[in-house]
């Protein structure tokens, strides 16, 4: 449980400060890495600060879940061992057997796989609808007994973009809750608390560490009764992250403003270069003024981030063949760290959901586009694309 003390401070100011007060006996500016299991009581039932076991609490991870609270302008934060533990977790708080979720139909292939294979042999329904058609969606909620209603935007691959605040709207109408996956933008472009959601689900991994150096999830609300339920099941079920994984993720979250910056500048300039070849069908990337989602990008985002996803004129062949030609962007599972990654979603990512309504186009790439010199990075694609 964490508490926003840096709500009147500026995002990076928040990043550098919240959760990292320098250590009062030596003042090392970098607070230590706690690495202990347990901690001694001062007579039985009473705690030091309130540690007790490391399961419980770790005063490194609580340093990252205020940092999380204080990016995403939440009042609770939970870290945990990885985004799909923090998924599964979140869920089992606020679900039921008998329950359902409402779910948008290119949600990520591990959590549909989650939802549909795990969890729906515990009883929780699903019912994967279009997150822009309001109607169906608001029809789908009402058809049965929702209890969370899950939206990513940017949508992973397809990169399309929820209307957060009218979502929420809906959702609330309805009595059941609104779950943002924040992973593609990060809390530094978009704030879906501020929006109108109820909680907001990270896989750390990705932009928060930003590294590709640790795996973790996250979990932010700022209502005192989800929180309670949500460190419950951490509690008791026990998937936290690590002291040396929180340290890594806290370091990693201290340059996210910056980095997600150049990020976002490469994207942008990557995608308006794919956008010009005669070789690629159709660009994915909400910073092009004809995204069917760029006004409304630009009205819920700071700008439109790192994740481009490009489809081929020359079909699966085509794609595969730049995905396995490229030098600098490497072919590999995963998203925003500093370097650039490739991606064929259909037989990586999203191989789970092959077959279903969240299938994705097998001509089809997902680019993570880092922070190298962007002219590095289209001449590394221009060589890739004179294979096909």
């Amino acid at each position: 449980m964490s508490e926003n003390n840096h709500a009147n401070q500026g995002f990076n100011t928040r990043a550098v400060h919240a959760g990292q007060a320098f250590e009062p006996r030596t003042g090392a500016v970098v607070p230590p890495l706690h690495f202990s299991s347990t901690y001694a009581q001062d007579g039985i039932g009473n705690l030091r600060a309130g540690y007790e076991y490391g399961r419980g609490g770790n005063p490194t991870r609580d340093a990252l879940q205020e940092q999380l609270a204080a990016l995403e302008g939440g009042t609770h934060a939970f870290s945990f061992g990885s985004g799909l533990a923090a998924e599964d977790s979140l869920i089992r708080a606020l679900t039921a057997p008998g329950d359902h979720i409402v779910l948008g139909n290119d949600a990520y292939g591990g959590t549909y796989r989650l939802i549909a294979r795990v969890l729906g042999g515990w009883g929780i329904g699903n019912t994967p609808v279009n997150m822009a058609d309001h109607a169906a969606l608001a029809e789908a909620i009402a058809a049965n007994n929702t209890k969370l209603v899950w939206v990513e935007t940017p949508s992973n691959p397809m990169m399309r973009i929820s209307d957060i605040e009218a979502i929420a709207k809906i959702t609330h109408d309805a009595g059941a809750l609104l779950v943002v996956d924040n992973t593609f933008a990060s809390p530094y472009l978009q704030q879906p608390l501020a929006l109108g959601a109820d909680v907001v689900v990270h896989s750390t991994t990705k932009y928060i560490g930003g590294h590709s150096d640790v795996v973790g999830g996250a979990v932010i609300v700022n209502d005192a009764e989800l929180a309670e339920k949500i460190g419950f099941i951490q509690f008791a079920v026990g998937a936290v992250s690590g002291p040396m994984d929180a340290f890594l993720t806290t370091r990693g979250l201290k340059t996210l403003g910056v980095r997600m910056r150049t990020h976002s500048e490469n994207a942008m300039a990557v995608a308006t270069w794919l956008a010009g070849r005669p070789e690629v069908e159709a660009v994915h990337y909400p910073g092009l003024e004809d995204h069917p989602g760029h006004e409304l990008a630009k009205k819920q985002m700071s700008d439109f981030g790192g994740m481009v996803s490009v489809q081929f004129t020359g079909g699966e062949a085509a794609a595969r063949t730049v995905a396995e030609a490229t030098r600098i962007f490497t072919l590999a599972e995963s998203l925003g760290g500093i370097e650039s990654l490739m991606n064929y979603p259909s037989e990586m990512t999203h191989a789970s959901v092959k077959g279903t309504e969240l299938a994705v186009p097998v001509n089809l790439l997902r680019l993570s586009v880092g922070i190298e010199d962007v002219q590095d990075l289209i001449a590394d694609l221009e060589q890739a694309f004179a294979k096909l």
